[in-house]
């Protein structure tokens, strides 16, 4: 491996896909064979393509490649990617959007404490963000309420019955008191404005000391992830294509679903190949 490269992917959406996200709009003879890289409770739950599956190994043996997640450490921790041996993982992930970096699979403490200090001083207690939620998510359309590891709050919601206006009155709300809102599927988290991908990817660089930094993402809690590396790449769905957002060395893929996933394992693995061999 070479460490002179550090990859950072959102996991969800971006490299992985359950069975909603899959977009197969095609017959079944041309549809890609896939695997399943998580299961719960039995029942498989995010899938990859084989070829995605392929490139990833190669791809994870020419770079440090580090999982960027939303997931809550517990919900990341269901995941296994291929690796080049079995039961290989990731010596570092993010999880919870940044609030922990995991270590050979444990948690940074001197990360967390850092991450801690930041929210105490930027940002309004979590505990005043479920409180409104708690008076504002109706009911008829919200299906769970979650806190995210003492760390940030979501809702589950019936996406098609959101009120016309809403998520953009608790973004205005939100961003008063030091929070992002973020819809993703079914889910409306909101997520302290300190607590950012790009930031605990940094500290992976800065402990790696990583000289090229590549990252993927589709969501509006990657967009700094995506600016702060050398070159960043989305999928065509997502938050970040609905909005039509483009930025410098991001790369706007047309591909949507797992097909997009794969594309943008292929793009990863090229620009390291291509970047070692200039270099």
């Amino acid at each position: 491996m070479n460490t002179r490269f550090l990859i950072g992917s959102d996991l969800d959406r971006t490299l992985i896909y359950s069975p909603r996200a899959l977009a197969l709009d095609m017959s079944d003879e041309d549809a890609p064979r896939l695997i399943a890289v998580e299961v719960h409770h039995g029942k498989p739950l995010s899938f990859m393509t084989e070829r995605c599956a392929e490139l990833l190994v190669e791809l994870i043996g020419a770079a440090e490649f580090v999982p960027v997640t939303t997931r809550t450490r517990a919900q990341y921790q269901r995941v296994h990617l291929p690796g080049p041996v079995p039961g290989w993982s990731p010596r570092y992930a993010v999880c919870a959007n940044g609030g922990h970096l995991l270590v050979d699979g444990e948690p940074d403490q001197d990360w967390a404490a850092q991450v801690s200090a930041a929210l105490a001083q930027n940002c309004a207690p979590l505990e005043e963000v479920v409180h409104h939620l708690a008076l504002e998510a109706d009911p008829e359309w919200t299906l769970k309420r979650r806190v995210a590891e003492d760390l940030f709050a979501y809702l589950v919601v019936e996406r098609e019955l959101l009120p016309t206006g809403w998520v953009e009155e608790l973004t205005g709300w939100a961003d008063t008191r030091g929070y992002t809102v973020s819809l993703q599927g079914r889910k409306v988290y909101l997520v302290p404005q300190p607590l950012t991908k790009s930031a605990a990817l940094a500290e992976v660089e800065r402990r790696t000391g990583a000289s090229t930094v590549l990252s993927a993402g589709d969501s509006l809690l990657d967009a700094e992830l995506l600016l702060a590396a050398d070159a960043g790449y989305r999928p065509g769905h997502g938050e970040l294509a609905d909005s039509g957002w483009v930025a410098p060395g991001v790369t706007a893929l047309t591909e949507v679903g797992v097909a997009a996933g794969e594309e943008i394992v292929r793009r990863l693995l090229a620009r390291v190949l291509v970047t070692a061999a200039v270099g």
